[in-house]
C-alpha cells in the first residue's frame, strides 16, 4: 500500500467517524448542542480537513502533528460527553474504536513520512 492509498484510507475512516458521531450527537440534550456538541462536531471536520490539507502538501509533517493534536482533543470531548453523561457508554465505546483506529492509521502515516 503506498502512502497515498493510506492518506485515502484514513480520511475514508474520517468520514465514517463523522457520520457515527452525528448519530451520538443528536441524542445530546439541548443545553449541550451548542456547547459540546458543536465542539465535538468542530472537531470532527478540523480532522478531516487536516486529512485533506496533509494529503495536497508536499511537506506533512507539520500538519500531520496539527492532525495527531486535534485527534487526542476529540478523544477528550467524546470522553467528557460519557463522563457527563450525554454520550451513553456504549456509543462512547464505538467512537473511541473510530478514533483508536484512526490513530494507529495515522501513526502510520507519520512514520512513514519521518523515513
Amino acid at each position: 500500500m503506498t502512502v497515498y492509498e493510506g492518506s485515502l484510507i484514513i480520511q475514508k475512516k474520517i468520514e465514517d467517524m463523522i457520520h457515527y458521531g452525528y448519530v451520538a450527537i443528536k441524542r445530546y440534550p439541548k443545553s449541550e448542542r451548542y456547547a459540546l456538541a458543536a465542539d465535538t462536531k468542530e472537531a470532527m471536520y478540523d480532522l478531516l480537513e487536516l486529512t485533506i490539507r496533509a494529503n495536497k502538501r508536499y511537506h506533512k509533517k507539520t500538519t500531520l502533528q496539527d492532525l495527531d493534536i486535534k485527534l487526542e482533543f476529540l478523544r477528550y470531548l467524546t470522553r467528557l460527553g460519557m463522563e457527563l453523561g450525554v454520550l451513553p457508554f456504549k456509543q462512547y465505546e464505538v467512537w473511541n474504536r473510530y478514533l483508536s483506529e484512526i490513530g494507529r492509521l495515522l501513526g502510520g502515516w507519520m512514520k512513514s513520512q519521518s523515513q
